[in-house]
């Protein structure tokens, strides 16, 4: 299973694009996965021929556990058979001399599924290399019923923290009624569910707003929209013009561009937007790299790629991977005020409203203006109001002075 992202530590087999028999060459793909940030496709590392599918569609593994076993060119029978892991229902004693090293070294994973159950992990018997504990043999323990230790049982629920998953199991059966409809959820809901609750539960969310007067910025891109389409291919959105002034102002408050680490605070280098992208089931949040040092044509013309690869499902986990802050567009479905739920592990995320013409008083008279409200939810820990209303005060200067006199999009 491969790392498919900074805080990737695991991923489900979605669909095995290949069989026992079949011959494939390097860099062929071999399955499709799912993570809590990305679809995306395994590709095989040898060429071969697929011996063994180990792993089920379904099937959650931690990063690093093995998916299947591939025949390479040029290995003989013996080498294969000696590499391959056989199962087997007969107990096999290892000898004193059995290589035990990597016996305590848990994947979170593996942790997780023995809070849940209570299993011992002290009384397995690992089946990984250097006699690990996969979460095959943490799976077999559960299968074989009150086999726990009643020391971990009891004290685990004091001391592990909580679980989104298991509180996911956790819900109460809900009554249905004659004619309600019942709609399995998907891998990709169940991740984003997941997800979604870790942010909730780990992050002290807070939230702020500010509306923003983006009059003189709603003239300048209406005037030149349709001569940029026809000059470079693609839409200039509004959304480019609030990623610019977002990454600029990241610039000038780097301590928003930061990540809780337990008992420290990362400030990243980078400023790596990360965007929502919505589809009819899922959503996902692709990263637009290095956005301080692009023009609004460069993040216009990324913002267009992405979302065409979001929705023709070419998504790659390169373009998932080292966001720093988030900015979700709610205004392209009309929403005027909402609070985001911020994408762990990042400190922040800002949620982009409907641009709409308000009754505004100038200089003591009623005009008619065009308004958008900036949402910012902040990560508590690490961030404090004073510098996220100064961080919205900066954003919302450089939005009101965006013209045609003082902005260039080249």
């Amino acid at each position: 299973m491969p790392q498919l992202g900074e805080s990737v530590t695991e991923g489900t087999i979605s669909k095995w694009l290949v069989a026992v028999g079949d011959q494939v060459n390097k860099y062929d793909p071999l399955a499709e996965v799912m993570t809590d940030k990305v679809n995306a496709e395994v590709p095989s590392s040898f060429t071969g021929v697929i011996k063994e599918i180990i792993a089920a569609e379904d099937e959650t593994l931690p990063v690093g556990e093995t998916l299947c076993l591939i025949e390479v060119e040029g290995a003989s029978s013996a080498d294969t058979a000696q590499n391959a892991p056989k199962e087997t229902n007969e107990k096999v004693s290892l000898p004193d001399t059995a290589d035990h090293s990597n016996k305590k070294r848990y994947s979170p994973a593996v942790l997780r599924l023995s809070q849940e159950h209570g299993i011992n992990l002290e009384t397995l018997t690992g089946s990984g290399g250097g006699g690990r504990i996969t979460r095959k043999d943490v799976l077999a323990a559960i299968e074989k019923g009150p086999q726990r230790d009643s020391a971990v049982h009891q004290e685990a629920p004091k001391t592990a923290p909580p679980s989104p998953k298991a509180d996911m199991k956790k819900s109460e059966p809900i009554p249905t009624a004659s004619g309600d409809k019942a709609i399995p959820v998907s891998g990709v809901r169940k991740a984003i569910a997941s997800n979604m609750l870790r942010s909730k539960h780990e992050i002290p969310h807070a939230w702020t707003m500010v509306e923003v007067d983006v009059t003189s910025l709603v003239a300048y891109r209406d005037s030149i929209k349709t001569e940029f389409k026809q000059k470079e291919g693609f839409n200039l959105t509004y959304f480019a013009f609030f990623v610019k002034a977002i990454a600029q102002a990241l610039t000038e408050f780097p301590e928003i561009n930061s990540m809780w680490a337990g008992d420290e605070i990362i400030q990243k280098k980078d400023i790596n937007i990360s965007i929502a992208v919505a589809t009819d089931d899922a959503l996902f949040v692709p990263v637009i790299k290095n956005a301080d040092e692009k023009t609004i044509k460069g993040i216009a013309r990324e913002i267009n790629e992405l979302a065409q690869k979001v929705r023709a499902g070419s998504l790659k986990a390169a373009d998932m991977q080292g966001g720093t802050f988030t900015v979700n567009n709610t205004g392209s479905f009309g929403s005027v005020q909402s609070m985001g739920i911020i994408n762990y592990p990042q400190a922040a995320i800002l949620q982009v409203e409907s641009i709409v013409k308000r009754p505004v008083v100038i200089n003591n008279m009623i005009a008619i203006r065009d308004m958008v409200n900036l949402c910012l939810s902040l990560d508590h820990r690490v961030l404090d109001g004073l510098v996220c209303g100064r961080f919205l005060k900066r954003i919302k200067e450089i939005l009101e002075s965006m013209s045609k006199e003082h902005t260039s999009i080249y």
